[in-house]
């Protein structure tokens, strides 16, 4: 995790990386040269964040066209490029959207961008204790446990050591009520690790997580618990909910969303 006292600008951040390869305008220096660093080992990185930002806007439409009307983005980064909430309350302006990250500049550029929206706020929060970040004011301010909840783990969790992250997201999980949705996008990786996998892991040592690592489809399937998923399963990322395509090159993320039942 980073450094409480580093200079923010000077050590890249996994959120500003994100951002940095959207084409956004919220990331430093720093950022913008492990964005290029990480497009050196995976000429397709690029392509991958787009392909999660696009996946993104489509399950939040999907759940809004089921009636979900509020939402929490965990590992959010910056909502600046194809964000949640302007694809939310677009279609339903009383939707709601609590945003969630680590990253405390994030988190600030993130406020910066919400200060004139009461329905829509960002918090810094690790997602490895989710009962702070279901007990914070701003959560339960905005959203409402006892209904609905669009959970929202995108191309985030392959940043969270095995034990932390299955034990957070079933606490999670289990807070949602009936009728919620969990929508999960990660890197898979069903072969041995190659040089590319271990620079980026590197790289992201550098960074405000641990490391990045994929997990198998079995093990990113874990994820969803006894929650049901929704046709088409667990796909390529690019391909939900049309699946058929095949693995474009240079994709390695796979998404699924899956709905609570009683």
């Amino acid at each position: 995790m980073a450094d409480a006292d580093a200079d923010p600008s000077t050590r890249p951040s996994s959120a500003r990386i994100y951002d940095a390869l959207l084409g956004g305008n919220h990331n430093f220096a720093a950022d913008r040269e492990a964005a290029k660093r990480l497009l050196t080992a995976i000429p397709g990185a690029g392509d991958m964040a787009r392909a999660n930002r696009a996946f993104l806007s489509r399950a939040v439409e999907y759940l809004l066209e089921r009636g979900v009307r509020q939402f929490l983005d965990i590992g959010s980064g910056i909502p600046t490029v194809g964000n949640v909430h302007e694809i939310a309350q677009r279609r339903e302006p009383g939707a709601r959207v609590v945003y969630v990250d680590i990253d405390p500049v994030a988190v600030a550029h993130s406020n910066d961008i919400l200060k004139d929206n009461p329905a829509a706020a960002a918090v810094q929060a690790d997602m490895r204790f989710p009962e702070a970040i279901l007990d914070h004011p701003a959560v339960r301010d905005l959203l409402d446990l006892d209904q609905p909840i669009g959970l929202l783990l995108v191309a985030m969790l392959h940043f969270v050591p095995d034990d932390d992250a299955y034990l957070a997201v079933d606490r999670l999980r289990a807070a949602l009520p009936p009728g919620s949705y969990v929508v999960i996008s990660h890197g898979v990786s069903d072969t041995p690790a190659d040089a590319a996998s271990e620079q980026v892991a590197a790289l992201y040592r550098r960074t405000d997580v641990s490391a990045a690592h994929g997990r198998t489809r079995g093990e990113i399937l874990r994820f969803f618990g006894n929650a049901e998923l929704v046709q088409p399963g667990l796909v390529w990322v690019h391909e939900w909910p049309d699946a058929g395509n095949g693995e474009p090159h240079g994709m390695a993320v796979v998404a699924g969303v899956a709905q609570i039942n009683p």
